[in-house]
């Protein structure tokens, strides 16, 4: 089986020196009394749940799988999991970063995010379970009426129910203005909903007494395409108007997808068969209730491959230390022994290293991006606000995509490590890759958000957003410049950060005159925008240790972060001069194939 250790001093490395997010949050009247010891010692505890309780649990519910009963359309979930929830809500760990005007414990986003993190090295597909409920709270929290936040926010809170987000169906994924569910209205102000959804997480399970779905519908007179969507509260058990739970709805499970990987989530074949439903918002504005959940789930999304990423790592190093095969180019390390640890060969190392890079890497640009959704929503400062909101937009298709195709990379280089033992189920490598996989593919394929990160978030606006974290590299420049210690971090953003402009400029004007040179370009551009983003953060992160070292201090954690920032600029950053040429070898290469494709 798998081990797993949480990384809690990384964590308080990223929190406490490098963003100082106490300051920060201090500054928020709702987070005024807030202290490194509370942040700590929840987390501790929170990493105590993951690997005691959710860990054990991986293996066997991903060999155990959900099962569906066709006559009742029940789900029962693998053996230990409805106990583990059960663990979870008592623990009050549902209520984590919730209002507490609903029940919440009101902490910072932030520690929420870690704490999602170590669930997610401990158990991915469990932790789908509380996780989706995570996204429908955040748009009932913003588009919710008075009745329907008192009706089920505070079960949501409590954990006590779950919920979903009913977007895809059999004929459409990402393009939603397809759907064909139809919400017929009612004379009590309620509609009737009929429709099928595919690929719904969690969307049947016997861990919780109510399932709260938000689906999204049409209107019978709803304009065609995107501006013709509703979103819709429709529970699987209504709810009376004491709060109990009433009669069962018309929505129930038709099936469970036969998938790569997440085996122990239930990724449900919805039925919605006349199904009482409730209006979100306005009619045919449910996009945006919609996209307050989907920019939660791209966040958590990242969030589940940083937490592979850091398991498949920490399991990959642990064998390299152990496992004994042929001796070292440079002469015997171990000689009492047959045979050297692999560690001792360098493609091994560096398989270990990128792994260990894009996970505290990834760490650092959630951590960051935690804290600004947390002054886009409870910054005192309007401006603060407002610049928050937009530097968190342009960097959710990063977190989304850059760190869930770094997943990849990772969990597979680990499991290469093992070499024939990783393909082996019993070790858990296999697993990590197979569990990986969707989150690539889910809430926007890494294409989509390529394509949102360059032609919404950077061409959308002329590049004013991306000029703003700009501007964070520019201060950092100014700050170490004239440092020769650090000069081996600051001249590759520095140059990157050069030539983004330059490279922007070019991509945007040909795609002016040919959209599919946007097209053709966006994943070789998220690619150089991701490490911009990840040598920002690194060069951060070598400047902390680098002062550190210099005050004296001995502590070996701060002589390895410089170590793998070290390794990140030598063999992976370099990855961006690639990208940017094969971005720039256009479109024509790709949309003149007709033969080749026929």
């Amino acid at each position: 089986m798998a081990v797993y250790t949480p990384p809690l001093r990384d964590m308080q490395f990223v929190m406490h020196e490098m963003l100082n997010v106490t300051a920060d949050l201090q500054a928020m009247p709702v987070h005024a009394d807030m202290d490194a010891d509370t942040i700590n010692a929840v987390l501790e505890e929170g990493g105590k749940f993951a690997t005691d309780v959710l860990l054990p649990l991986n293996i066997s519910g991903d060999t155990e799988g959900c099962q569906l009963d066709i006559t009742t359309h029940a789900v029962t979930t693998p053996t230990g999991y409805k106990a583990a929830y059960k663990q979870y809500i008592e623990g009050g760990w549902a209520a984590l970063a919730c209002d507490p005007a609903f029940g919440g414990q009101g902490l910072p986003l932030v520690v929420n995010q870690c704490f999602y993190e170590m669930m997610n090295s401990a158990n991915q597909a469990w932790t789908m379970y509380p996780g989706l409920t995570h996204g429908a709270y955040a748009a009932l929290h913003t588009h919710g009426t008075p009745e329907q936040k008192a009706t089920y926010l505070h079960k949501m809170t409590s954990g006590e129910w779950t919920g979903t987000m009913c977007l895809t169906e059999p004929h459409c994924g990402t393009d939603l203005g397809l759907m064909r569910t139809k919400a017929e209205p009612q004379a009590d102000g309620t509609y009737r909903i009929t429709g099928n959804k595919i690929f719904i997480s969690a969307g049947e399970h016997d861990l919780a007494d109510n399932i709260i779905h938000l689906v999204l519908a049409r209107l019978p007179d709803a304009p065609p395409g995107i501006k013709g969507v509703s979103l819709f509260i429709v529970p699987k058990f209504l709810v009376n108007a004491d709060g109990s739970l009433g009669e069962r709805n018309g929505i129930y499970c038709g099936g469970l997808e036969h998938k790569m990987g997440i085996k122990s989530n239930a990724t449900a074949q919805i039925v919605l068969d006349g199904a009482v439903g409730t209006m979100v918002g306005q009619p045919n504005k449910g996009m945006q209730g919609m996209f307050v959940m989907m920019n939660a789930a791209r966040l958590g999304v990242g969030n589940q491959s940083l937490g592979l990423t850091e398991v498949a790592f920490q399991n990959a190093l642990a064998y390299a230390k152990d496992r004994i095969q042929m001796r070292s180019l440079t002469g015997p390390k171990a000689k009492d022994k047959p045979a050297d640890p692999i560690l001792v060969h360098p493609d091994v190392r560096k398989m270990l290293l990128t792994a260990k890079a894009y996970a505290e890497g990834g760490r650092a640009l959630l951590c960051f991006s935690a804290m600004l959704l947390e002054k886009e929503h409870n910054h005192p400062d309007e401006k603060v606000r407002k610049d928050s909101g937009e530097l968190l937009a342009l960097l959710t298709p990063i977190c989304k995509a850059f760190l869930t195709d770094n997943g990849h990379i990772s969990t597979n280089a680990c499991m290469q490590v093992f070499g024939g033992h990783g393909f082996i189920k019993e070790w858990g490598m296999e697993q990590f890759v197979r569990d990986n996989r969707i989150n690539m593919i889910y809430e926007g394929t890494n294409t989509i958000q390529s394509l949102d990160l360059l032609g919404r978030k950077v061409l959308g606006n002329n590049g004013a957003t991306l000029k703003k974290f700009g501007k964070l590299v520019g201060a950092l420049v100014a700050e170490e410049g004239v440092n020769e210690k650090m000069a081996e971090f600051i001249t590759p953003i520095a140059m990157l950060g050069e030539q983004m402009t330059k490279f922007t400029t070019e991509i945007g004007f040909k795609g002016f005159q040919n959209p599919d040179e946007v097209g053709s370009a966006a994943v070789d551009y998220l690619r150089v925008a991701g490490h911009l983003v990840f040598g920002y953060f690194w060069a951060r992160m070598a400047q902390v240790a680098l002062r550190q070292i210099a005050a004296g201090n001995t502590d070996p954690f701060y002589v390895a972060k410089l170590q793998t920032a070290r390794f990140y600029f030598a063999k992976l950053f370099p990855e961006t001069a690639t990208a940017m040429r094969t971005a720039r070898a256009g479109s024509k290469v790709l949309m003149d194939t007709d033969a080749a494709l026929a």
